[in-house]
Formats: structure tokens, C-alpha cells, sequence
């Protein structure tokens, strides 16, 4: 199982030089991604535009979008090309995890409506992956920049989510949750993959959260319980589980590596740089 890393754009008051401290020190450290986290209505920065950020101080470490919300975006052909601008000058390291989110203060900040953002995905996946494809639209042709299509992940948890993942895409991820619902998830996934008569293994894919050093509980809860504040009483298990312990961080990587995650993203519940390296400590 491959370990990755999640940049800390969701933190209040990161600055720009710690997102940028942190690419580097995690493609250093050897993580297999960076991930990012998506919301409208929140003091963080843009999945995208802060992909392209840290592809200019990396070199190897693949972005990931873990997850990008697509339906309040609206426009596929634009997101396709942001998708691909962000492929072209990483040199081919995007992995765009999509799915459809369920905060309504997000789409209404968007000027988009809740309600059939399951259809919207299919088909704006659909439609960029026509682009990625090189499909004319206009009188200069296609949508550049012309590259090598990025990877494509589902999230979701939802029955549909893993048809979308099994007809569209290159496989699955799941956006936070314990081992034995990934491996749930997983059995899904492999039996929608088989329904869909696709060859090969489909990817699948989780997140976690953590925090190490000298205050994990109060970060995560000060951080990770704003984040999730929105879900009432539920954030409180999300809370719950981040892994603040050396101890809590080897055993969530254990045990999402027997339930057959084939990559795990750690997010933090800190902006400190040195949170990268105490990550590295745990997991090498």
C-alpha cells in the first residue's frame, strides 16, 4: 500500500509558504501523492490552483484530488481544462478524485441546485473525459492543453457511486471512514467493476486524518471539528478518529493495508511543515 500525504489548504490561516514548505518536504520524505480537500463556503484554498502551485516546487509526487466537488463547478469543458493545464505542467502527476458532496451552502454559493448533482457528475465525467479524448468543440478544435488524460477516481459511499466508479472512471475513493467500511466499500467496487465487464483491478483509495507532535487532540479538534462542524454531533466522531498517536497512525495503516486500500492519504489537522516529516518517522 502506498502512503500519501494531504496538503493543509483546509487549515485556518495556512499561509502560502507553508503549503509550498510542505510539497517539498513530503515529495523528500517519499510520499506517493499530495491531496487536497474541496469546499466553496470555507477559509481554504482551491484543490486545483493549489495543485498547480506545489507542481512548480516538485518534481515526482503525484496531486490528487481527494476529493473535488464537480457538479457545483457546472462547467465540464472549463474544468476539463483546468484539469489538464494542471497535467500539463506537473508532467502527467494528476490523479482527480471527483464526487458530489452534500453541503447545500456550497452549492448555493455556487448558484447551483442540490438536487441531481449525481446526474450533473456523470455527465460532466463523461463529457471531460470526451475532451481529455480530443473531441472538437469549436472552430480551433479541441480543449487544450493536449496531454495524456490524468487518473480518475469516484468517491462516494452511495450503491451509485461505485457504478459511476465501474463505468467512468479508474477506480475508487473513499472520503474518510474506518478500515472495515473501506473494505465494504471495496467489495462494492470489485462487484460493480465485474458488472460493468471491465478488465483489470480498479484502484481504490481512502483518507485518514492525523496529527502528531505536542497537541494532536486540541489540534484536531480546533481544525478537523471546524471543518466538520456542519454535521452536528457526528463531527465529534470524526474528532474522535484522527489518529493522534503514533500508536492510532500505524494501526489505521495496517489495517486499511489488509482490507486491500491500495493507497492511503493522511491528512493533517495542522499547517506545521514538521507534521510531514513526523508522518515519515511513523510510516517508512
Amino acid at each position: 500500500m502506498e502512503i500519501g500525504i494531504g496538503l493543509p489548504i483546509t487549515i485556518p490561516g495556512v499561509e502560502a509558504r507553508q503549503v509550498l514548505d510542505w510539497g517539498r518536504r513530503a515529495e523528500d520524505a517519499g510520499f506517493s501523492t499530495l491531496g487536497t480537500l474541496d469546499r466553496v463556503v470555507y477559509p481554504n484554498y482551491e484543490p486545483l490552483v493549489s495543485l498547480g502551485a506545489v507542481a512548480a516546487v516538485t518534481g515526482r509526487i503525484r496531486l490528487t484530488t481527494a476529493i473535488l466537488i464537480a457538479p457545483y463547478r457546472v462547467n465540464a469543458a472549463l474544468l476539463a481544462k483546468q484539469a489538464a493545464t494542471v497535467q500539463a505542467l506537473s508532467g502527467g502527476r494528476l490523479e482527480l478524485g471527483v464526487a458530489v458532496g452534500a453541503r447545500e451552502d456550497d452549492y448555493e454559493a455556487s448558484a447551483v441546485p442540490l438536487e441531481g448533482r449525481g446526474t450533473r457528475l456523470e455527465q460532466m465525467v463523461d463529457e471531460m473525459k470526451r475532451i481529455w479524448a480530443g473531441e472538437e468543440k469549436g472552430f480551433a478544435g479541441g480543449i487544450g492543453p493536449e496531454v495524456e488524460p490524468p487518473g480518475l477516481l469516484i468517491g462516494g459511499q452511495v450503491d451509485a457511486a461505485f457504478r459511476r466508479a465501474a463505468r467512468y472512471a479508474d477506480g475508487w475513493i473513499m472520503g474518510g471512514g474506518a478500515p472495515d467500511q473501506f473494505a465494504s466499500g471495496r467489495e462494492k467496487l470489485l462487484a460493480a467493476w465485474s458488472e460493468a465487464g471491465r478488465d483489470g483491478t480498479p484502484k481504490s483509495a481512502s483518507l485518514a486524518y492525523y496529527g502528531l507532535g505536542d497537541q494532536p487532540e486540541e489540534d484536531a479538534r480546533r481544525n478537523i471539528g471546524h471543518y466538520y462542524a456542519w454535521l452536528g454531533e457526528y463531527a465529534e466522531g470524526v474528532v474522535g478518529s484522527v489518529a493522534t498517536s503514533e500508536e492510532m497512525v500505524k494501526g489505521y495503516a495496517q489495517a486499511f493495508e489488509a482490507a486491500g486500500c491500495d493507497e492511503l492519504i493522511f491528512f493533517p489537522s495542522s499547517a506545521d511543515p514538521e507534521q510531514v516529516d513526523q508522518l515519515a518517522d511513523v510510516v517508512r
